[in-house]
């Protein structure tokens, strides 16, 4: 009897199993006709012979057929693929298709041209993912529109650009007026009003700063920013940016000073753009790095086409979580110390920039609570004689 009872209660654990199975998997079904639904992704199927199998309505909206109409149809038809310079993709070794298909592999974010006359050209992005029924393969592709998007992008620098250009005149204003005024142009001064004046005058050197650093940023996104390189001693550029940062370095108590190897010859750079990059790290340095200590610039050759500059300092270093980001636009620190100091995080991303713009890279190396080593090559004269 307890043979019985036992059979019938494995018997009903394995009936509700296989209904719970059943039922999950009509759920699972569900949600996926739900999601193929909903995503405004295009997804399309297609076969080994490049013939659509099926899509969402997504893609017969994106593609401007109705999915009745699309089954049969080849992807030349459809889709055709271009590269982003126009370049025909279909029957090359280049079709993303042919390439997923042959290596069995998926293919992320890859972006494309597509469309056909007379549906309008768009820019896509697209993942190509490889699977099979049987002995018949097939790839999934999933499409997303970023025609719209690409235009924002080319519109923003512009908008940017303009907005920077429009701050500056009332910026010069304010900034000649409050020089007017603490020259006592309008009459003497108290001792508090010229304190007052001061704090407005920095606040006003900031925003000049930031709208600067903004301005640099689009030119170079829109492709504007150049550099005219030309022949230069680092330690010229060295004694300008030492001489414009050291009332900050005094007020800071940091001592400034250079390391500058006798055999280093000439730079062939933008001495405006390397001097910002120098300027950028030293101000940074200085910022860092504790009451009594030291910054040091280095530079000597890193091989025969160019030099190697550091500004290494005796600062609180850089944290883990925060070394990855580094370079990154806007990014602030954790540091306790980020929140004293201030900054809009753009003087790193701005280092870079230029120094690559110069064909040379940037880096650092840290230890928490000794120090930092910003490093950074620039091209030698001698490579463009």
């Amino acid at each position: 009897m307890n043979n019985c009872i036992q059979e019938d209660a494995v018997n009903s654990i394995q009936e509700d199993k296989a209904a719970m199975d059943e039922r999950d998997g009509a759920s699972e079904s569900l949600d996926l006709k739900a999601w193929l639904s909903s995503t405004p992704d295009a997804i399309i199927v297609l076969n080994s012979h490049f013939q659509i199998c099926g899509c969402n309505e997504a893609a017969s909206t994106f593609l401007e057929k109705s999915p009745r109409e699309m089954v049969g149809l080849t992807c030349p038809e459809v889709l055709r693929c271009r590269t982003l310079n126009g370049t025909g993709l279909c029957g090359t070794v280049g079709c993303p298709l042919t390439r997923v298909l042959e290596k069995k592999e998926a293919l992320p974010n890859e972006e494309l041209l597509v469309g056909t006359t007379p549906a309008p050209t768009r820019n896509v992005s697209t993942s190509i993912t490889s699977t099979s029924n049987g002995s018949e393969r097939a790839a999934v592709f999933s499409i997303r529109d970023m025609s719209t998007l690409k235009e924002a992008d080319r519109i923003s620098p512009h908008f940017v650009s303009m907005i920077s250009h429009e701050l500056r005149a009332p910026l010069y204003s304010i900034h000649g007026f409050i020089d007017l005024l603490m020259q006592g142009q309008v009459g003497e001064l108290t001792s508090e009003q010229r304190t007052y004046l001061g704090y407005a005058q920095e606040g006003v050197n900031q925003l000049f700063t930031l709208v600067e650093d903004i301005l640099f940023m689009a030119r170079s996104d829109s492709g504007q920013f150049e550099v005219k390189q030309e022949k230069i001693r680092f330690r010229t550029l060295v004694r300008q940016v030492f001489t414009s940062l050291q009332p900050q370095a005094l007020k800071a108590d940091v001592t400034l000073s250079s390391d500058i190897s006798s055999s280093l010859l000439p730079l062939y750079v933008d001495p405006q753009r390397i001097k910002q990059v120098l300027s950028n790290l030293v101000t940074n340095a200085i910022k860092f790095t504790p009451p009594g200590g030291k910054i040091v610039v280095k530079a000597y050759p890193y091989d025969e086409n160019f030099a190697m500059i550091s500004v290494i300092d005796t600062g609180y270093g850089i944290l883990p979580e925060d070394q990855q980001h580094i370079f990154e636009r806007f990014y602030q620190s954790n540091h306790p110390q980020q929140s004293k100091v201030g900054g809009y995080g753009l003087g790193l991303s701005i280092a870079k920039v230029i120094v690559e713009q110069h064909g040379g890279f940037i880096d650092f190396e840290t230890v928490v609570n000794e120090g930092t080593n910003f490093f950074f090559t620039a091209p030698l004269y001698t490579t463009h004689k």
